[in-house]
C-alpha cells in the first residue's frame, strides 16, 4: 500500500461505522464562478433602470420631479455637444488627481510610521481622530477665505477627505502583521528595517489598496461638495446650477458622471487588490 493510500484511510474501530477525515482541497473558482458577481449585478442593475423607466412612463410625477434613464441619458449626450462640459471634466480630475496624489503619499508615510512606531501614533493619534470626525464642509469656508474658489480650496477639501481613511487602513495593516512571521524574521536575526521591507510592508497591501477605495469615495464626495459651495467650473457647479435651474435631468447626468467616475476607479483598486490577493487559495471542505 502506497503512502498516498494509507493516507485517506483511517484506523478501524469497534463502531459499525469507521470514522471519516475532513478533507479540504484548493481548488481554483471555475470560469463561472469567476463571472459570476458581474452577471448578478448587471442583472441587478437593468432590473433596478427597467422598473425606473416604468415608473418614469407612468409620468405620476413630472419630468422636472422624475426624470427616466431616458431623460437623464439625453441630457448627457447634450452636455457633449453644447456647453462646456470639457472644462468642467478637465477642471474636477485636475482637482481630484492633485488632491487624491497628495492624500495618497502623505496617508502612506504617516500610516506606515504610525503602525510600526507606537510613540509616533500616541503623539498623532488625537490629531487623527480629531480631523477625522470633524466634516470636512465646515472647513470649506475657511479654505476659501485662505485660497479663494480658485482649485486650491478644493484641492484642500479633497485632500482632507482622502487622507485620514488611507492613514487609518494603513496603520491597521502593520498593526495587523501576524506575530509568528515577526518572531521567525527575529528568530533569523533579521532586522528591523529588513522585517518592514519584507514582512510588514507587502502583509498591508490590502489593507492600503482599501485605504484608496474608502478614499476615493470621500475624496468624490470633496470635489461636489467644494464646487457646488464657491467654483468657477467643475462637474459640481455644473450639477449645482443644474439644480438652481430646474434641468433635473441634466442634474442627474452630472451626478451619474461623478458616479461612474467612482465605480471605475473602485474597480481598479478593487482588481490591483485581488490580484495582491491572487496567492491566497480557496479552501473547499
Amino acid at each position: 500500500m502506497s503512502i498516498k493510500e494509507a493516507d485517506r484511510l483511517m484506523p478501524a474501530t469497534t463502531g459499525d461505522k469507521a470514522p471519516t477525515r475532513e478533507r479540504r482541497s484548493v481548488v481554483e473558482p471555475s470560469r463561472a464562478k469567476q463571472y459570476e458577481p458581474l452577471i448578478i449585478g448587471t442583472l441587478s442593475v437593468a432590473f433596478v433602470l427597467t422598473v425606473w423607466q416604468l415608473v418614469a412612463n407612468a409620468r405620476i410625477m413630472p419630468v422636472l420631479f422624475l426624470p427616466g434613464p431616458t431623460d437623464v441619458a439625453q441630457a448627457f449626450v447634450l452636455l457633449f455637444q453644447t456647453g462646456d462640459i470639457g472644462l468642467d471634466i478637465a477642471t474636477s480630475g485636475e482637482e481630484l488627481g492633485i488632491g487624491f496624489g497628495l492624500a495618497i503619499v502623505l496617508g502612506l508615510f504617516l500610516g506606515l510610521g504610525m503602525g510600526w512606531y507606537t510613540r509616533f501614533q500616541y503623539a498623532l493619534d488625537p490629531l487623527v481622530n480629531f480631523f477625522y470626525s470633524t466634516p470636512r464642509i465646515v472647513l470649506i469656508p475657511l479654505f476659501i477665505i485662505w485660497f479663494g474658489i480658485d482649485i486650491q480650496s478644493k484641492i484642500a477639501v479633497i485632500f482632507l477627505g482622502a487622507l485620514f481613511p488611507i492613514i487609518i487602513n494603513t496603520m491597521a495593516g502593520v498593526r495587523n502583521t501576524e506575530a509568528a512571521l515577526l518572531r521567525v524574521a527575529r528568530s533569523f536575526g533579521a532586522s528591523d528595517r529588513l522585517i518592514f521591507q519584507r514582512v510588514v510592508l507587502p502583509g498591508s497591501v490590502p489593507f492600503i489598496l482599501t485605504g484608496f477605495r474608502l478614499g476615493i469615495g470621500h475624496a468624490l464626495t470633496g470635489v461636489v461638495v467644494g464646487e457646488l459651495i464657491a467654483a468657477k467650473h467643475g462637474v459640481g457647479q455644473l450639477i449645482a446650477i443644474s439644480g438652481q435651474t430646474f434641468q433635473t435631468p441634466k442634474m442627474l447626468a452630472g451626478v451619474m458622471l461623478i458616479a461612474g467616475t467612482g465605480m471605475i476607479l473602485t474597480t481598479i483598486f478593487q482588481r490591483i487588490e485581488n490580484r495582491f490577493q491572487s496567492w491566497r487559495p480557496e479552501i473547499r471542505r
